[in-house]
């Protein structure tokens, strides 16, 4: 149950005096529908009234308060309605105009009486060699100068939503903020001067100068780690349950992993070497172990997922390997089962498209443990799929699954460990804030052997000459990939679409040429790539729906068309595609140059860092500085969450205190049912974390 203190913030936001269904349907598109969610709005902006000059002192485009006399009013010519109304004022030192378009003159005459001295707030421009102000933003009776505000917040907004009714409504929700007891350690408040939270609030929705607006501001930071101390509170109840749950020591004897790695080409790398010591150790724990692999485009995770898989199956287990894609799935059936050849090891490929009677003999035999290990899609979660004695599932390019979602993944084995494998390598901030109930393995340096791909940037007026190089390779029996930003061609953004390039490409080079995109039915992609991956077709034209699963050793030139649409982190995905053979390989980004044949500052600063470096760790880092969290590869789906006043990256100090004190918070009350623990569970309320207290709850 939720806190009954909370109970009116979560209120919706038509309680607010002044906000209808129409006012809250636009609040909700900026802020959310609930009050809280208004709360958690803070200000992005300061309108600053109080420079107070004379008239004559008033700089042009400043934003001024002007005490001043009404000399004059002058309605348009009759029939010129579309000229301004105009009123005359004075004080002092010079004369102004104040003009009104589209003006009721009853209502002006009333607020602006001729004689009558008034505060005007707005901006000043020059007009035909005097000083006017257009549509004065206040205007106000000196007796009633309370009603001016000084500093005025501005909040986000939409289309159709006034900047003073959004004003109106957050000023209305500071009343609505409860006495809450303090769940912040004592000696931390003290240490760092913050105020309550209902000071906080009260606070940050009401700044004062552009000071108030910084991150060093104590009321924001106070809240920003309000908010971290929520998601690493959540992300270690999560942790602690799932400790809770009895797994089984799972300990091999060695003998096939021993046998496998002496039939591999190339020696285990130390990152190699070191992420499997901290997996198996895991699997020789009671509990059980849920691990997250990162691992750059070649680094050898596949590798490392066949000998957690093979120590599974030496203890006399069971193990899933499950794939985003078909493909990628037999790649790994293609890449696993010649290496078993000769063992007792039975391995097997499950998918969607499995035929009925032979899906219904792979489903016996996996029930009667049989098959050692199973290699599919999401089909081997189906409901009639069913292990003998399920020991390990390891989960590849699944980044995007949540918190919740992996923790659902075990229930095909009750006892099953859980190994999550993710080429994109994610920055520590990110990692911390989304893969926290996880252990975290990283392998930083490839197999010797791999050769760099020369990336080069070209304007894409020299399309023909890319054109060119594009088929000399075929020729040589080389394959390319050619990656377009969009699908279909648009009269709003002039960029070249897969499906038109894939016609010219087609016209010229003809069935050698495929075309994927994620419009297309799935059998039909599977089938593009399929017949890419076989050799069959030289060109694949596609959209980013292969920055991850296609391994084509000879494939030796990514073109990526309008380079400059790309975050960094995507471009390296992309460009990973290529170099996988013992050819050299080249990447091409092709952007459209601004009017002087340059290009933009930030697409320089990507282009340059790929050219100096293949570090994808390196690589994630600069494109989180460069784009922020929220536009990461794949940030929108994957499961990262969306704070609404701290940044993972900014507010790096305070993330690590935050880590450190949920930690000892569950270290020293578990259950969170002391004092502190009790006010911290408002704070999971509060801050949309409550699934972690139905955890508790739920034992």
């Amino acid at each position: 149950m939720r806190p009954q203190i909370l109970n009116q913030l979560f209120s919706d936001i038509t309680v607010l005096p002044g906000v209808g269904p129409k006012v809250a349907t636009l609040i909700s598109k900026v802020a959310g529908p609930r009050v809280v969610d208004l709360l958690l709005t803070l200000p992005t902006g300061l309108i600053d009234r109080s420079a107070r000059p004379l008239i004559t002192e008033a700089v042009e485009g400043q934003l001024v308060t002007l005490t001043v006399t009404v000399e004059q009013h002058r309605p348009p010519p009759r029939g010129l309605a579309r000229l301004p109304y105009k009123v005359l004022c004075f004080d002092d030192s010079g004369l102004i105009t104040l003009a009104f378009f589209h003006a009721r003159s009853d209502y002006l005459r009333t607020q602006l009486p001729v004689g009558s001295t008034r505060l005007i707030s707005g901006k000043v421009e020059r007009y035909s060699g005097g000083l006017q102000m257009v549509h004065p933003d206040h205007i106000v009776d000196p007796a009633k100068a309370d009603e001016l505000p000084l500093f005025e917040p501005i909040y986000p907004l939409t289309t159709s939503l006034a900047g003073r009714t959004m004003r109106k409504a957050a000023a209305a929700v500071l009343d609505f903020i409860p006495e809450v007891p303090e769940w912040l350690d004592p000696d931390l408040v003290a240490r760092e001067k913050w105020p309550t939270l209902r000071e906080a609030l009260r606070s940050a929705h009401a700044p004062e100068s552009r000071l108030d607006l910084s991150d060093e501001n104590v009321s924001r930071q106070r809240l920003a780690y309000d908010e971290l101390l929520a998601n690493q509170l959540a992300l270690s109840l999560i942790r602690q349950q799932r400790r809770k749950l009895i797994g089984r020591s799972i300990i091999g004897n060695n003998e096939l992993r021993e046998k496998i790695k002496s039939r591999l080409p190339f020696e285990l790398t130390l990152d190699q070497a070191k992420t499997l010591d901290e997996i198996y150790y895991d699997m020789a724990e009671s509990h059980r172990m849920v691990r997250l692999v990162q691992g750059d485009v070649g680094s050898g995770k596949t590798v490392v997922a066949l000998l957690a898989i093979l120590n599974a199956v030496e203890a006399g287990l069971q193990a899933a390997l499950m794939a985003p894609t078909e493909i990628l799935a037999r790649q790994h059936y293609d890449f696993i089962q010649p290496l078993l050849a000769g063992t007792n090891v039975s391995v097997e490929l499950l998918t969607g498209r499995s035929g009925s009677s032979e899906r219904s003999a792979k489903i016996s035999g996996l029930s009667k443990g049989y098959i050692n290990i199973l290699i599919g899609t999401h089909a081997i979660f189906s409901n009639d799929v069913r292990f003998h004695d399920l020991g390990l599932v390891v989960v590849d390019e699944q980044h995007r699954f949540g918190v919740y979602q992996r923790m659902a993944i075990q229930d095909k084995g009750r006892q099953a460990d859980v190994l999550v494998m993710t080429a994109t390598p994610i920055p520590r901030s990110l990692a911390l804030t989304t893969y926290g109930d996880m252990e975290i393995s990283q392998i930083r340096n490839k197999p010797p052997g791999r050769r760099p791909v020369d990336t080069r940037a070209l304007p894409l007026e020299r399309i023909s000459d890319v054109v060119s190089a594009v088929g000399r390779a075929i020729v040589e029996g080389d394959q390319v990939y050619w990656v377009c930003p969009m699908v279909e061609e648009s009269d709003e953004i002039d960029l070249t679409s897969v499906e038109t390039r894939f016609a010219e490409l087609a016209g010229m080079f003809g069935d050698k040429v495929g075309l994927v995109h994620g419009k297309m039915k799935s059998a039909e992609k599977e089938a593009v790539v399929n017949a890419f991956y076989r050799g069959h077709i030289n060109i694949l034209v596609a959209t980013t729906v292969i920055e991850v699963g296609v391994n084509a050793p000879a494939a030796t030139i990514m073109v990526i068309e309008h380079a400059e649409r790309f975050g960094l982190a995507q471009l390296h995905q992309l460009r990973g595609r290529v170099g996988r053979g013992t050819k050299k390989s080249t990447c091409l980004l092709l952007y459209k140059a601004n009017k002087n044949s340059q290009l933009g500052e930030t697409a320089t600063a990507r282009i340059k860092i790929l050219r100096d470096t293949d570090d994808g760790f390196l690589i994630s880092e600069e494109d989180l500085r460069l784009r922020g969290p929220g536009d990461l590869l794949g940030a929108a789906q994957s499961g990262f969450p969306e704070f609404r006043i701290a940044d993972a990256t900014r507010d790096k100090t305070l993330l690590e205190r935050a880590r450190d004190d949920s930690k000892l918070i569950i270290q020293n009350d578990p259950q969170l049912a002391g004092p502190r623990g009790r006010a911290l569970r408002i704070l999971l309320y509060l801050f949309g974390r409550d699934d972690a207290v139905r955890l508790l709850r739920s034992g």
